[in-house]
């Protein structure tokens, strides 16, 4: 049994400054998924399969595997406003408009190899890299004005040379905010840029710009000309020579100018797959168009504005809404169109005759000609499902069938369609009932809570039936490890009755189940009945109890630190929730919670540091909460409060 400690002193010190209050305890803590405040950024390295995501709230940057389970963090980065992996995928440039630096990162470790101070106003804010530099963009301090600067990882700074150089931004120097800049792997040695010019939308910016050589040259320049509304987003289209502004407008370049190539429905912002897939963001939403189409391949509810493809195009990441931040989610199979199958039965048929189920397959891309699918039907002589004949799709898709069932009960038709190279799969399936009687079956004390280890009984009534008068009850008990038990089984009684008795140490489901005849439908129910943990504490360390009113409590020194041992039943990976509260001024507030493991023998030791002030009432008890405490195998139960009183 450890021995864990939290301190006093620090909770009534959050206490008495009405800061928000918390119980610390040693220990790392963990967390399944990857969460952040604010993002800033988001880069997937495919050779590690780590996706790259910046924390401007918490001032970090994390890394995650492509499940969006967090790997590695690193903090410390001052305001972080974006990320850039290098060309050989070895180093991971953060932007820093707090510090006013391009940090540089180990990719693979996350270890800071470099920080590039960079005098500017605002920024460096955008950061991309190309031509073998990591280029930003910035305020100049001097004019108020957005430019671009590039930092030369291949220059020593001890050498006298400045990695970082300023005010590269060709042939223009009036726009009017830190511009956007993207890069392809398709195109090396260009830059996209984009930038909004808010008291003037007619100059707002895009350009092209060949940054391969010593100094940038203009690919392609607009700005001036007629309002791009605001570029919030611009993105190299891989493989053609255009851009993609705010998710939605192409324009193509040549010969130092832009062209009008298209566009996707309206959208906010997008990133491009080094196959051309377009992921765009719309509403509350990612939709997937293939270059140049109007129609989506297919469409995930997720909101997000921050998302980025793994180069192999298998996945995309996004940044969706969650409570108190953003969730990195998955989105997968973006290539696939997702069809719509339909399966149309009769709500009900009488047994042995005829009836028909009709339904379509569709899709927003073309299916196959020819497309097939299996049908299965499933009823009482077939629990497992009987293959019926396939089918094949009309021209439209809709479809067609007869089928005779001769068992009555719940039918069941499914129908399937295993997919193709363009397609998921998809099925669907509709019920029939077909000419059986319910009959009336109960099962009582559903929603009750025990003591840990009572003996209770469950009687299951069984009303009018065909011939069949056999009833099973079983018992599950919460948790993987105990299987489903059959209690008893056997006839009613004359009242249509039966008993069985469980014996309740953890939350359990208790079903009764009837299997039918041949003019009589199967029934299940269940009640689920939930106990209690023992749970008790005990105190040590104090010189005496007393009572402080009509209360007692343990007395200690204010130099002592009390040792509060909980017992509580024991279950593989179970904690106890330790709550913390501290009397002032007639009331008692809360200190926190923290969560200490319950050992093998049921122990959980917490030395609770000493307030080292005389006078401070404090009081705990102990918790399993059901779920947070580790596993959800029995009811939440609260122990006593332990009254603490600290003297000189």
């Amino acid at each position: 049994m450890r021995t864990r400690s939290i301190s006093t002193a620090t909770a009534l010190a959050v206490l008495f400054s009405s800061a928000a209050l918390s119980v610390v305890a040693a220990g790392p803590a963990s967390a399944a998924t990857t969460t952040v405040g604010s993002p800033a950024g988001i880069v997937v390295d495919g050779a590690r399969q780590r996706v790259f995501v910046g924390d401007d709230t918490h001032d970090r940057i994390i890394a995650a595997d492509y499940n969006g389970n967090l790997v590695d963090s690193v903090s410390g980065i001052d305001g972080i406003f974006d990320l850039a992996l290098s060309d050989d995928g070895t180093t991971l440039y953060a932007a820093a408009r707090g510090s006013h630096e391009i940090v540089a990162l180990d990719a693979a470790t996350l270890d800071i190899k470099a920080r590039y101070p960079v005098a500017t106003g605002i920024g460096p804010l955008y950061v991309e890299f190309a031509g073998g530099k990591a280029w930003f963009t910035y305020e100049d301090q001097s004019d108020g004005h957005g430019n671009l600067g590039s930092v030369d990882p291949a220059v020593d700074p001890a050498g006298g040379t400045d990695p970082v150089t300023l005010g590269q931004l060709p042939g223009d120097s009036g726009v009017g905010s830190p511009a956007l800049l993207d890069t392809d792997p398709s195109a090396p040695g260009l830059l996209a840029v984009g930038a909004t010019d808010f008291f003037d939308p007619a100059k707002d910016l895009m350009a092209v710009v060949d940054v391969s050589g010593a100094t940038p040259q203009v690919t392609a320049w607009h700005n001036g000309d007629y309002s791009l509304n605001y570029v919030s987003d611009i993105d190299l289209v891989p493989g053609a020579p255009e851009v993609l502004v705010d998710g939605t407008d192409r324009h193509a370049y040549a010969d130092g100018k832009f062209t009008a190539a298209g566009a996707y429905p309206a959208g906010h912002r997008a990133d491009i797959a080094p196959n051309g897939l377009v992921a765009q963001i719309a509403d509350a939403s990612v939709a997937v168009y293939r270059p140049g189409a109007t129609k989506p391949i297919r469409t995930y509810a997720a909101d997000t504005s921050v998302l980025a493809w793994a180069p192999d195009a298998s996945q995309i990441f996004a940044l969706v809404t969650s409570p108190g931040g953003y969730t990195l989610k998955a989105l997968t199979d973006p290539a696939l169109n997702v069809p719509t199958l339909t399966v149309n039965a009769p709500a009900t048929a009488p047994r042995a005759k005829a009836l028909t189920v009709t339904g379509k397959l569709s899709a927003s891309e073309p299916l196959p000609a020819g497309a097939r699918l299996a049908v299965t039907r499933t009823d009482l002589e077939s629990p497992s499902g009987k293959a019926l004949p396939a089918l094949t799709v009309k021209a439209d898709g809709s479809y067609t069938f007869t089928d005779t069932p001769q068992a009555g009960g719940t039918v069941t038709y499914k129908v399937a369609y295993a997919g193709d190279a363009g397609h998921t799969a998809v099925s669907a399936y509709d019920k029939v009932v077909v000419s059986l009687t319910k009959p009336t079956l109960t099962l009582n004390k559903n929603g009750n809570v025990y003591n840990y280890g009572a003996d209770v009984s469950f009687t299951a009534h069984l009303g009018s039936t065909y011939k069949n008068r056999t009833v099973e009850i079983w018992a599950n008990p919460f948790g993987g490890d105990k299987p489903n038990k059959l209690l008893k089984t056997g006839k009613v009684n004359s009242s249509g009755n039966i008993s069985a008795t469980v014996d309740m140490t953890r939350d359990t489901d208790v079903t009764a189940v009837f299997k039918g005849d041949t003019r009589t439908a199967p029934r299940t129910v269940k009640s689920t009945a939930y106990a209690r943990v023992k749970v008790s504490t005990a105190v040590s360390k104090h010189y005496k109890t007393a009572k402080i009113g009509s209360t007692s409590y343990y007395w200690f020194h204010k130099s002592t630190d009390p040792l509060l041992t909980t017992t509580m039943t024991y279950y593989k990976g179970r904690k106890q929730r330790f709550d913390l509260q501290v009397y002032s001024g007639g009331k008692w507030y809360s200190a926190g919670s923290e969560y200490f493991p319950i050992g093998t023998d049921g122990k959980s030791a917490v030395r609770l540091e000493a307030p080292g002030q005389s006078g401070i009432r404090a009081r705990m008890r102990s918790v399993y909460v059901n779920g947070s405490s580790g596993d959800t195998v029995n009811t939440t139960t609260y122990g006593s409060w332990k009254y603490l009183y600290f003297s000189k």
